[in-house]
C-alpha cells in the first residue's frame, strides 16, 4: 500500500482543515518546499498536495507553486483542487505532476472527466470523491465541500463503467483532519462495489493501525496528513507499516 504524506495548501502554506471547513484551518509549516524535502528525505515514493485555495474558489489558484514542487522534489505529485478545465489538467502535467486528480468534476461532469481519462490516460488522474453521511447514504460534497451533489455516492461511481478509470480517492469529510481514523466501513463497501479501481484511503488517519487496518481491506494507498504534522507517527513508520 502506498503512503501519500499531504501537502494542503493555503495562500502558500501548509495547513489542515477540519472537517473540510475552511473556517477551521490550522497552519503548520509556511515553507512547503521544506516540507516535500522533509518526506523525500523519509523515502517518500508519492505526495499527495492540494490546492486548497483553488478547491474553494472553483478555480486554479496555486498551480503554479504546485509546479515548481514537482519540478523540485523527488517523490511524485498527485495533485489537484480547483481543476476545472482541460488547460489545468494539461498545465500540472507539464508541470511535473504525475498524477492529477479530479475532484467535483468527477461527479458534477463525468462525460467531461471520461474524456480526459481517454485523452490522457487512467494512470494519469485519479477521480477523488469527497463525501458526507446523509441518513443510510454518502452523498458527495463540490466545490470545497461546501455544496451536495443530487446523486449518492454509488451512482457516481457507476457513471465510470470498469476499464474507464483506475485510481479512486474517497474522503469521508466528517473525518478529515478528525484523527479520528478512517471509515473502514465506506472504504470497504467501495471495495465491494468497484475492485477494479485502485482505492486511496483518505479522512481521519491517526495511528500506524488505521493504516494496517486500511490495507487489510484492500486500499492501494492511504493519505495522511495531520497525525504526520503533530508526530503521532513518523512517515518512515508509516512507510513501513503500509510496506510501501
Amino acid at each position: 500500500m502506498i503512503v501519500y504524506p499531504a501537502i494542503d495548501l493555503r495562500a502558500g502554506a501548509c495547513v489542515r482543515l477540519m472537517h473540510g471547513r475552511f473556517d477551521a484551518v490550522t497552519l503548520y509549516d509556511d515553507n512547503p518546499s521544506a516540507r516535500l524535502a522533509a518526506f523525500d528525505a523519509a523515502g517518500a515514493d508519492w505526495v499527495h498536495i492540494v490546492d486548497l485555495d483553488g478547491a474553494e474558489a472553483g478555480r486554479a489558484v496555486q498551480h503554479r507553486l504546485i509546479g515548481e514542487l514537482a519540478s523540485t522534489g523527488k517523490a511524485r505529485i498527485q495533485s489537484g483542487g480547483g481543476v476545472r478545465s482541460t488547460d489545468d489538467v494539461v498545465r500540472l502535467l507539464d508541470a511535473g505532476v504525475s498524477r492529477v486528480v479530479v475532484g467535483s468534476l468527477a461527479v458534477s461532469d463525468p462525460d467531461l472527466v471520461l474524456t480526459w481519462l481517454q485523452r490522457f490516460g487512467p494512470d494519469h488522474l485519479t477521480l477523488a470523491i469527497d463525501v458526507k453521511a446523509e441518513s443510510d447514504r454518502y452523498i458527495p460534497a463540490l466545490k470545497g465541500w461546501t455544496e451536495a451533489a443530487g446523486v449518492d455516492l454509488p451512482t457516481a461511481l457507476d457513471r465510470y463503467p470498469p476499464g474507464t478509470a483506475k485510481h479512486l480517492l474517497v474522503t469521508d469529510v466528517g473525518r478529515d483532519g478528525a484523527l479520528t481514523g478512517p471509515n473502514l466501513g465506506l472504504l470497504a463497501d467501495v471495495r465491494r462495489r468497484r475492485p477494479d479501481l485502485q482505492l486511496q484511503a483518505s479522512g481521519g488517519v491517526a495511528t500506524l493501525d488505521d493504516l494496517t487496518a486500511a490495507r487489510s481491506i484492500g486500499a492501494a494507498g492511504a493519505i495522511v496528513g495531520r497525525a504526520l504534522y503533530e508526530g503521532r507517527f513518523t512517515l518512515e513508520q508509516a512507510l513501513e507499516t503500509a510496506g510501501s
